[in-house]
């Protein structure tokens, strides 16, 4: 079996306007995490070349704040046009919030590949962990995405104490969507965020992941944040489940999984790793 490996660089990172509940990079909560408006294009080329390296065929740019303006549009396509033109064969993701129509054609035109905005739980139990802007407005920009000629890669966030019922309006809006790929996240409860809840157990977790395979059979399931921490010594069981790509080294401001120890178990199971995509 082929999966997909993908890897992000957070380069811009925190002081964010928005109050999502989940997120420390919220300027709402007082975190100990790295601040920063823009990280020097040799730092993310570094890391690029890293990803690759890692047998990442994804490598995304991420930016803290509620989307995109002038300043920061013109940023990511400079940062885009720079890892191109070192690392060719990387499929470039962006996520930066909200965005226009006219200002993905600008990505693309940069080199972007992919679209990633999540709409990160159910229309109904949003409004409980995010008061700055909707839920539609997210769903707005999935959609302006797929205007712009972008590859739609959107998912969320389980574990947030959405229900059951929540989940599945949350997977009824991403088939109306019908994304490329759909990243799976797990919540991880940090000390300083307003959201305290207990954490999911490995087998809710594992059937998240076979339920949203189930709902988007046409879609990469891609297992993001907290993989390690709630799935421990059982992560691995998350292809059988459905998954067909995972995100490889550190997280936005979380420590992940050590490449090279993903890459080797997964070449131990008999994986192979996709180097285009089809």
């Amino acid at each position: 079996m082929q999966i997909m490996l993908c890897a992000i660089s957070n380069i811009a990172s925190g002081n964010c306007s928005e109050d999502c509940k989940y997120c420390t990079q919220s300027a709402h909560v007082k975190t100990d995490i790295q601040k920063y408006r823009r990280k020097e294009l040799s730092q993310i080329v570094l890391e690029a070349k890293m990803a690759k390296k890692n047998e990442a065929l994804g490598f995304c740019l991420v930016t803290a704040g509620l989307g995109l303006d002038d300043e920061k549009l013109e940023y990511v396509c400079e940062a885009a046009k720079a890892v191109q033109k070192e690392v060719p064969n990387l499929l470039l993701i962006a996520c930066n919030g909200m965005a226009s129509v006219e200002q993905l054609k600008e990505l693309k035109k940069a080199g972007i590949f992919s679209y990633n905005h999540n709409l990160e739980t159910s229309k109904e139990f949003f409004p409980q962990i995010c008061t700055t802007h909707t839920w539609e407005s997210r769903f707005q920009t999935n959609l302006n995405a797929k205007e712009a000629g972008l590859m739609l890669c959107c998912g969320g966030i389980y574990g947030m104490g959405e229900s059951e019922e929540d989940r599945l309006s949350f997977r009824k809006s991403l088939q109306e969507l019908q994304p490329f790929s759909t990243p799976i996240n797990f919540f991880i409860a940090n000390e300083n965020l307003k959201l305290q809840v207990p954490k999911l157990s490995a087998d809710e977790a594992l059937k998240i992941i076979s339920d949203t395979k189930e709902a988007l059979p046409n879609t990469v399931v891609m297992v993001a944040g907290g993989r390690e921490v709630v799935l421990q010594e059982r992560q691995y069981e998350i292809f059988k489940a459905g998954a067909g790509a995972i995100v490889i080294g550190d997280y936005l401001t979380t420590k992940g999984e050590e490449p090279s120890r993903d890459i080797v178990k997964l070449k131990e199971m008999g994986f192979t790793f996709a180097s285009e995509c089809h």
